[in-house]
């Protein structure tokens, strides 16, 4: 029997979302070489009409190839079925490298045109500044974002890796919708303020990278078989002074996994999923059987003890979240709006 994926509302300005979301990115970047748009677009329309109607891209992913992909794929009807969530602020060069972080006006317009044309979409339901431009005030950007939302061009604001100051700046231009996070068993240091600033303001929690990056879903069998250009080979976590030690950790989640008569994929996700109703994870595969079994997860009971031993195995784990911490939520704070000079 099929597991039902239930509906969970993300903020308090009434958008709903399936309760768990697909994220895409892997399916064109970072992880390897992109995947065959043939194999990509079934994926993507089994995982809709299985309920999984949350779909999160960006204009980073590939570059502006994942926006394509997703729009193709919306095509024959499926666009009404599902909430559509792209970013914009990381600029790309033209020899496809990351330029920096733009957060000003005319970008912010540029960016969000651009995603419509490549998304071949009227309208973005939930539009996320992926990345803090530290230079402009977050009021700045939030003003332009305001715009497209009065235009119709996008109909919820979200923000990813920000600090809880900027988002309480953000929250008081417009209702910020969701603040998309890294959070899993892998990496839990949300928690201490962004994610209670989040839950005071009613603002909805999208966790990215839900299974570590794939890690919490097959451990050894990951770490030997990625290829030398996927993104997490990079990565702190990975490297050799700390991934035997995160290996371990990973084996308990999975003794603990055959316990429960799951997959650790399916507890590690189950975790996420109890954090609460206002949490969508958004893991993403590009195989079938994978994103059957994610869906599964949401069938997976965790007992407050089940929940506290998960959460104990995983203060084991060692190495930085990410490469360039400086992009992350810690550095996000924005200059006062009242140094702001348009160029």
């Amino acid at each position: 029997m099929a597991t039902a994926v239930r509906r969970i509302k993300l903020g308090s300005q009434g958008f709903e979302v399936s309760a768990q979301g697909l994220g895409c990115m892997g399916m064109s970047a970072l992880y390897g070489s992109p995947k065959p748009e043939a194999e990509m677009i079934p994926l993507i329309h089994h995982a809709i009409d299985s309920g999984v109607t949350h779909l999160d891209t960006s204009d980073f992913y590939g570059p502006h190839t994942n926006e394509v992909l997703i729009g193709k794929a919306l095509k024959g009807g499926y666009r009404e079925k599902v909430q559509l969530a792209t970013k914009f602020a990381i600029r790309v060069l033209e020899d496809g490298s990351m330029g920096g972080i733009c957060g000003e006006p005319a970008y912010v317009r540029a960016a969000c045109e651009a995603s419509l044309r490549r998304l071949d979409v009227d309208y973005i339901d939930l539009y996320y500044v992926h990345r803090i431009d530290t230079r402009v005030p977050i009021e700045v950007t939030m003003g332009e974002l305001k715009k497209l939302v009065e235009e119709g061009k996008i109909r919820y604001i979200g923000l990813s890796e920000a600090s809880p100051d900027t988002i309480r700046r953000a929250h008081a231009v417009h209702p910020i919708t969701a603040v998309q996070l890294e959070w899993s068993l892998w990496t839990r240091d949300a928690e201490d303020s962004v994610i209670p600033t989040c839950r005071e303001l009613g603002i909805g929690i999208v966790a990215f990278s839900p299974l570590g990056r794939g890690f919490l879903a097959s451990g050894r069998n990951l770490v030997q078989n990625l290829v030398d250009n996927d993104y997490r080979k990079s990565l702190p976590r990975f490297q050799p002074e700390n991934v035997e030690n995160n290996l371990e950790t990973f084996e308990q989640v999975n003794e603990m996994a055959l316990r429960k008569g799951c997959t650790p994929s399916q507890l590690a996700l189950a975790w996420v999923h109890h954090q609460g109703d206002d949490v969508c994870p958004i893991p993403g595969t590009t195989k079938l059987e994978n994103l059957n079994n994610n869906i599964k997860a949401l069938s997976v009971k965790l007992t407050p003890e089940e929940m506290a031993a998960l959460e104990s195995i995983s203060n084991a784990i060692k190495g930085e979240r990410n490469k360039y911490m400086v992009l992350t939520w810690r550095h996000a704070d924005t200059p006062p709006l009242s140094s702001w000079k348009p160029i």
